[in-house]
């Protein structure tokens, strides 16, 4: 079986848990990778990360530029007309690196996704269709996309799912994290949300905040 290219930080011993992150459009693994020193996490958890690299494609929002994305967009409206076949591609793809991690002896239960912005797209539609339970969810800085079409799983109707936006995004604007947060919580999930005073990135006050959340989801 072919896995997308990533890139692996791996524990001093054995795995017990996974993280899958996935980044947003034009980057690529390497976006988030430095992070991870940052969150300080205690050596017994024994986490490994995962950031997979997207593949390049047109972009039609970006005249067609060739970059590295999940899918591509077709509008910047407000409601994101996006091609909904190449965001559940690769959500097929994520769902191959899950079930590695499984094979690799880390229990679903212990494997969480965060996405940032496109890569949060993706992260809705694997984790909240996936078959076995995950861990947890924490979409940065994105929105719901497939929201109208998901096959919700499930496996994971009690994913805990964890929203984090800049409240000054001028690129995924907050109201479409908002919005996610309400569609989940009316379909019954347990959802929390938490804006900061950023913009379309991260800051150290959420990084303290992921490092807290992956305590609470694999300690």
């Amino acid at each position: 079986m072919t896995y997308l290219p990533s890139i692996e930080i791996n524990p001093t011993t054995e795995a017990k848990a996974s993280v899958i992150w996935l980044h947003g459009l034009g980057a690529d693994g390497n976006d988030f990778a430095p992070i991870v020193p940052e969150l300080k996490l205690p050596d017994e958890l024994a986490v490994r990360f995962i950031f997979p690299h997207a593949p390049s494609m047109p972009v039609t929002i970006n005249g067609g530029f060739v970059m590295p994305a999940w899918y591509d967009i077709l509008e910047m409206s407000i409601e994101r007309k996006v091609d909904e076949q190449q965001l559940l591609t690769s959500a097929s793809e994520i769902g191959k690196l899950i079930e590695r991690e499984i094979e690799r002896g880390v229990p679903s239960e212990r494997i969480v996704l965060i996405g940032f912005s496109q890569g949060g797209a993706v992260a809705y539609q694997t984790a909240l269709s996936y078959q076995k339970p995950l861990a947890g969810l924490l979409a940065l800085s994105t929105y719901f996309a497939t929201a109208d079409t998901i096959q919700l799983s499930d496996a994971n109707k009690s994913l805990p799912v964890f929203i984090q936006h800049g409240l000054q995004d001028p690129v995924v604007p907050d109201q479409l994290g908002r919005k996610a947060h309400k569609t989940l919580k009316d379909l019954g999930y347990e959802c929390s949300y938490q804006g900061y005073q950023m913009e379309h990135n991260v800051c150290m006050e959420q990084i303290d905040d992921i490092r807290a959340i992956l305590l609470q989801l694999l300690d």
